[in-house]
């Protein structure tokens, strides 16, 4: 039996501690996580950059331009809890992996453990990519001509992209980070930052995934290339990231479909309806519903249940109705 003295003084401590938690303790619900400005993303990654820049010979004021514009200066939520700065995402991923809504909801995005392991992907992703190599032969510090030639390779479909690095290059001066000799890489040796006067907001629009892209042109607002000599669909999905099955679905064939040059091959998923400036169609000799859905960017099946007396081989001169 516990003695009573003890037990007093055993209920007398009790009553004590819980005055003695620091408030510190227990997180305040309106407590937030803080924003990283865009000077501190720079100052935080700028040893990254330059040491990759060393290594695989893409400027460092193109990485960190680029890390920029595709995390939203490391805000992302992808950069946050994936440290995914430049959104690759999980095709031939054996890693960790998180899910987020991107051209279609919940895709697959790589997780990497440090943000450098990011960085390390997305240069090895342009490095071995056969339609950057023309750039490896620019001059390191050239960084205009890497930015032009970045968007005429189709890395990304915002017409600004080009214009986008340039700016913020141009703006916070990181273009002195391009003649960082090796022996100087560590990040104390490299100059700080300074705040820079904003000559226009970046809105939401600006942050870019690397879904990377050759020419991209669109059809009914859906973006798709033009496949050429050797293409297949499985080739095209490892090259742009996606499962065999997400592209061949979002082009209603099946997975062992052949495909010819030339052909439309859509890298998100149709629309279920045609553009407003046409409702019709009359179909042409040998034109399938398959082959008029990928021509206006509409799903087939969609087709198939806007046009219910139709076959999927009409005959030539039938009305096809688009939406």
């Amino acid at each position: 039996m516990l003695n009573p003295c003890l037990y007093k003084a055993f209920c007398f401590v009790s009553c004590l501690l819980p005055l003695s938690v620091p408030t510190w303790a227990f997180p305040l619900s309106h407590q937030r996580e803080e924003t990283i400005s865009r000077e501190q993303y720079i100052d935080t990654y700028k040893g990254i950059a330059v040491a990759q820049m060393h290594r695989y010979g893409i400027p460092a004021s193109i990485i960190l331009a680029q890390g920029c514009l595709e995390s939203g200066n490391g805000n992302s939520r992808l950069a946050r809890e994936a440290n995914n700065h430049f959104g690759i995402k999980c095709h031939d991923w054996e890693g960790d992996r998180i899910y987020h809504d991107d051209d279609a909801l919940q895709e697959c995005f790589r997780k990497y453990k440090t943000a450098e392991d990011s960085y390390y992907d997305h240069s090895e992703f342009l490095r071995n990519r056969p339609r950057y190599a023309n750039l490896f032969l620019l001059e390191r510090t050239d960084y205009t001509s890497w930015a032009n030639g970045l968007k005429e390779a189709g890395y990304a479909t915002n017409p600004r992209y080009a214009r986008l690095l340039i700016d913020l290059i141009e703006q916070y001066g990181l273009h002195r980070f391009d003649l960082i000799a090796p022996q100087d890489t560590t990040a104390e040796q490299i100059p700080r930052v300074q705040p820079a006067l904003l000559l226009y907001d970046f809105t939401e629009g600006d942050v870019f995934s690397i879904d990377v892209e050759r020419r991209i042109l669109k059809t009914n607002g859906k973006r798709y290339i033009l496949s050429a000599p050797g293409d297949t669909y499985r080739s095209l999905a490892a090259e742009y990231r996606l499962f065999l099955g997400e592209l061949t679905r979002y082009n209603d064939v099946a997975k062992d479909a052949d495909l010819a040059a030339g052909e439309k091959v859509y890298l998100q998923r149709k629309a279920g309806r045609g553009a407003s400036e046409l409702a019709f169609w009359s179909s042409v000799p040998g034109e399938s519903l398959a082959d008029i859905s990928q021509r206006f960017g509409i799903r087939l099946q969609a087709l198939r249940k806007l046009n219910p007396g139709v076959t999927d081989n009409p005959t030539a001169g039938t009305v096809v109705r688009l939406r």
